[in-house]
Parts: C-alpha cells; sequence; structure tokens
C-alpha cells in the first residue's frame, strides 16, 4: 500500500541488531544514518536523545518511532532497525519494542516532517505489516517490505 523508497535505503535497514540500552540504540541508528545520509552521527545520537528526554517516541505494541530534525537534510529520511529482543522504552502502552523507524528531516521542515511521520505512523500500526516485519528473514526482506507497494488485504 504505501512506498517507503523515497524514505528508506537498503543500507538504512537492519535486522537482529543487539543493544542494551536507549542511547546505544541512538548511536547505533546514528551510525547508520551516517553511512547512508551522510549525517554527523555524534549529532543525529545527541538529537533523538534530546527528543526522547521530551516524551517516549514508545508508539505502542513494540513499535517506537524516534524523530529528530537536523541541519544538512533535503528531505527527510529514516532508519529501520529490527531488534535482537525487545527492549524496555516507556512506551504508551509499557510494552518493549522490538521495531524501531527512525525518522530524521531537514531542520525547517515543518508539515513535510510532520507528514512523513504521519505516513510511517499509519504503515507502523498496521498489524499484519508489524507481523511481516518480525516474520522478515533477512534485511533484504525488510526493506522489501518497506518499498513494495502492495494493495490492502482484505481484513
Amino acid at each position: 500500500m504505501t512506498d517507503f523508497s523515497d524514505l528508506l535505503r537498503p543500507e538504512a535497514v537492519l535486522a537482529g541488531l543487539a543493544v542494551a540500552s536507549k542511547k546505544a540504540l541512538f548511536q547505533q541508528v546514528a551510525a547508520i544514518a551516517a553511512t547512508s545520509a551522510g549525517l554527523d552521527p555524534a549529532l543525529v545520537a545527541e538529537r533523538l536523545g534530546a527528543r526522547e528526554k521530551l516524551g517516549s517516541t514508545g508508539f505502542g505494541g513494540g513499535v517506537a518511532i524516534p524523530h529528530a530534525k537536523l541541519a544538512g537534510l533535503e528531505a527527510p529520511v529514516g532508519v529501520f532497525v529490527r531488534l535482537a529482543q525487545p527492549m524496555a522504552f516507556q512506551a504508551v502502552d509499557d510494552l518493549p519494542v522490538d521495531l524501531v523507524f527512525a525518522l530524521l528531516s531537514p531542520e525547517r521542515a515543518g508539515s513535510v516532517h510532520l507528514k512523513a511521520l504521519a505516513r510511517v505512523s499509519r504503515r507502523m500500526r498496521d498489524q499484519a505489516f508489524l507481523a511481516k516485519l518480525r516474520g522478515a528473514g533477512s534485511r533484504d526482506a525488510l526493506y522489501a517490505l518497506f518499498t513494495t507497494a502492495e494493495t490492502r488485504h482484505a481484513a
């Protein structure tokens, strides 16, 4: 239904990441963003951490959508991580998180950032899609799930 190829590059998808804390997660996301989008990893990690201090981006259902705005970006970019083990995230439903879609947007993105965040949020609420993400066997399979437009299944 939704193609994320404008937000997500193959190298920005990771399966089976083992981290012990949000800080470690944000450092890994930042390292991926540095490689994928040419961003400063220290700045990315700092901005994600600062946003998280305002309130958890743990969305519920095992999903988190950390996000931040950064100078030097032309358009929003995403990093998707499936964790090896669910971790505490102070999510709205108090469930641990295993699926993380980090969204990084240009500093002055305004409505562009909000629209991208809404798109990610809608997709990450789809329980059938989340089940496919959790069952995907590889990073390539995860990327394909995000970038292959598919018709919505009948519920």
